[in-house]
Order: C-alpha cells, then sequence, then structure tokens
C-alpha cells in the first residue's frame, strides 16, 4: 500500500494552486494542516481524480492513478467539504443509491447500508429524510457513503467544518475506528481534529508541502520557546504587536498570554511546554484567519 505524489503541480492561468509536491504515504492517518487557501482541497481533487494535474504525477502502488482509471476508483473513497444528495431522500435510499452508483448487488449493499450507518450512529436515522438531518449527521452519512466500496484509500477534506464540539470528538474517533488497514488523508485547518489521531502530519502553504513528519517532530522543529506571562490590560496590544501571541485569557488583574518567542517576553514569563497548536501560529503566523481554499 503506497501512493506517490511526484513532482505534482495544478496551475490555474498563472497561479500554481499546488506546486511541485512531493510525498509518499502509506497505511496510517495523514493529517494535511494549512490555513484555507492553502491548497489543500486542489490536492485532494487531484487525488481523487476529479481534477488532473498540470504537471507531475500521482502514483499507487508504482501506477498512474489517471491509467489505472476505474480499477483505482474502486479502492477509492472520498467525503469532500461538501457534497451533494437529492434533499427528499431518506438515509437508507440516499446510501443505496450511492450503491448502485458504485456498483454494488442490491443483496450485498443492502448488508453493507446497515452495517455502515450503524458504525456512524445513523441506523436508528436511516428513514429521516436527509434534508432533516442536523450537520453532524450529514457528515456521518458522508463518511457512511465513502466507506461503501471499502476504500483502501479514504480522503476527507475538511470533515468536521461546521460541526459542534462533541459532534467533531464522535467524528476523530470514528476516523480512528476506521483507519485500520487502510491510508486515511484528512485536511483541516483545525489543529485539534488531527492532534491525537493522525500518525503523520504534513503542512501546506501556498500550494507547498513543506514538513511530512510526525507531531512530536514537528513541535520539536520550533527553536522558538513558549512562555506564559501575565501583563496589564493596557499592554495587551503592545505584547501583540511585538510578539506571536497564541492565546489570551482575560483575569482579574489583566491578562495571562501565550507567546511564542526565543528570548523571555517578561520577567515573570515561564516556559511552558509546547504543543502542536503553538507549531501551527508558529509556521504559518498571522495568515491562520480563514480565507477561501483553493
Amino acid at each position: 500500500m503506497k501512493l506517490e505524489f511526484k513532482n505534482v503541480t495544478k496551475q490555474y492561468g498563472e497561479v500554481n494552486a499546488v506546486n511541485k509536491v512531493n510525498c509518499v504515504m502509506e497505511k496510517g492517518i495523514y493529517g494535511l494542516l494549512g490555513v484555507n487557501g492553502a491548497g489543500k482541497t486542489t490536492l485532494m481533487r487531484m487525488l481523487c481524480t476529479i481534477v488532473q494535474p498540470s504537471e507531475g504525477q500521482i502514483l499507487w502502488n508504482g501506477k498512474d492513478i489517471w491509467k489505472l482509471g476505474g480499477e483505482y476508483r474502486e479502492v477509492l473513497g472520498y467525503l469532500p467539504q461538501d457534497f451533494g444528495y437529492y434533499p427528499d431522500l431518506t438515509v437508507y435510499d440516499y446510501m443505496m443509491y450511492i450503491s448502485s452508483i458504485k456498483g454494488l448487488k442490491i443483496p450485498f449493499a443492502r448488508k453493507k447500508v446497515k452495517q455502515l450507518l450503524n458504525q456512524v450512529g445513523m441506523e436508528k436515522f436511516s428513514k429521516r429524510k436527509m434534508k432533516n438531518l442536523s450537520g453532524g449527521m450529514v457528515r456521518r452519512v458522508g463518511i457512511a457513503q465513502a466507506m461503501l466500496n471499502d476504500p483502501q484509500i479514504l480522503v476527507l477534506d475538511e470533515p468536521t467544518a461546521g460541526l459542534d464540539p462533541n459532534e467533531r470528538i464522535r467524528f476523530r474517533n470514528l476516523i480512528s475506528e476506521l483507519s485500520e488497514e487502510r491510508l486515511v488523508l484528512l485536511s483541516t485547518h483545525i489543529v485539534s481534529d488531527i492532534e491525537y489521531i493522525a500518525n503523520n502530519i504534513m503542512l501546506m502553504k501556498d500550494g507547498e508541502l513543506f514538513y511530512a513528519g510526525t507531531a512530536e517532530d514537528l513541535v520539536s522543529s520550533m527553536r522558538e520557546k513558549v512562555w506564559q506571562c501575565n501583563v496589564s490590560r493596557s499592554m495587551i496590544d503592545k505584547y501583540m504587536n511585538e510578539y506571536l501571541v497564541g492565546n489570551i485569557k482575560t483575569t482579574k488583574t489583566g491578562a495571562e498570554l501565550r507567546i511564542i518567542s526565543i528570548e523571555k517576553p517578561t520577567e515573570d514569563a515561564v516556559a511552558v511546554e509546547k504543543n502542536l497548536e503553538d507549531a501551527f501560529l508558529f509556521y504559518f503566523g498571522e495568515k491562520s484567519e480563514e480565507k477561501q481554499d483553493a
């Protein structure tokens, strides 16, 4: 099981939405992390053969995915940011409809649909119309349809976008459960979505993949330390302008700041343990505001 990107580029006009990406992925969960607009969706759409690279190759077990065609799509499961469905179909009918598109025989599809709906916690809602589902329920149905063909590659594009904290936890647990014996690629700009479940982290910025490795190695790659200090409210703006501030917590006497810096920002600043969110802020800085993804 080996998925390989070789100098993969996607150009729209004069803009490289994805620029010379090289990486190798095998079994496990890969978290593709980057701000909105980094090129994550474009990369995934190429992986799912929705758009073709302008340059380079994507190989599955050494063979070009575009030459493999239908043979490749049989091992692929995909949950895009927004997936289409007929709103008046029930959950069960929608799943059976997707089963027919994927070429599953009816007796097998019935068993598979029941199994998957149970696995994602949607079996008791199988007769409810899609238009009457909550956002979290729709996402659960989305991952169930992506699993219908028991894919070896499962691609999830911003799977927890718009979900409340409880639904996001449920979704992360589900992804972790589904990752056995397959390659899962999950793109997000929400650090907590991958912090505890991804075996490997990949950072993408301005269309380029500039880091691939474990979360521990990514955090260790920061030369800067992380400091916690207390300042008066009147000084918050000063520290915001001079330092990379990861968090501000209001206190009775002022504010508690989490600052990323090589040097100690205040006399009473205390060094604290770095985490993945600190690394995200360090590498993406002020660009972590939301933009439209490429």
